[in-house]
């Protein structure tokens, strides 16, 4: 696609805010929590976040937010910017810990991360655009992470290890929400 197949438009400014419409932006409050979790539930283990999610889900109707995705990277701005708090849920294969491990992280620990992710933006990127963007990003945000074999296997149900280790994802989960008032 060349860059010449449009002419380009003038910009046009948006036309001024009504009356206390900026006040009202302001003061509109983000939405409680919110629990994304990541992963392909065709990918064996890639899925146990949905596992945990779906338990979670089933104890908290109504107070807490709970996403099931498979996207991965600046999409999951989209999902995060209209919340106060934000539990994120997700496979991860460090190789440091046995299977069925589970793995916490906070806000802090993505500022001093380093390495490189898998996805095309991982949660260090994402923060430091959100950022600089000026975006109403989750003041709170964990992560919680269940070490796995192997992610890339095809198969419709998870290995021994994890399913045994989804209860201890879930009581992680349960802390961190109680933590933040969340009520199931």
């Amino acid at each position: 696609m060349s860059c010449a197949a449009e002419p380009a438009r003038p910009f046009q400014p948006r036309p001024p805010l009504a009356d206390g419409a900026l006040q009202r932006m302001a003061m509109r409050k983000p939405r409680p929590a919110l629990v994304l979790a990541l992963g392909n539930d065709l990918l064996g283990d890639d899925g146990v976040a949905f596992h945990a999610a779906r338990l979670l889900r089933a104890e908290y109707p109504g107070s807490v937010e709970v996403i099931e995705t498979g996207e991965a990277g600046l999409p999951l701005l989209d999902y995060l910017e209209p919340y106060g708090a934000a539990l994120i849920l997700d496979a991860a294969a460090t190789g440091k810990c046995p299977p069925g491990t589970i793995l916490r992280w906070d806000r802090e620990d993505f500022r001093r991360c380093v390495a490189p992710s898998q996805h095309s933006a991982g949660l260090p990127q994402i923060l430091e655009l959100a950022e600089r963007l000026g975006m109403a990003f989750p003041k709170e945000l964990q992560v919680v992470c269940m070490e796995v074999a192997d992610p890339t296997i095809f198969r419709e149900s998870l290995t021994p290890e994890a399913a045994q280790a989804v209860p201890a994802m879930v009581a992680a989960a349960r802390e961190i929400l109680a933590g933040w008032g969340c009520r199931g």
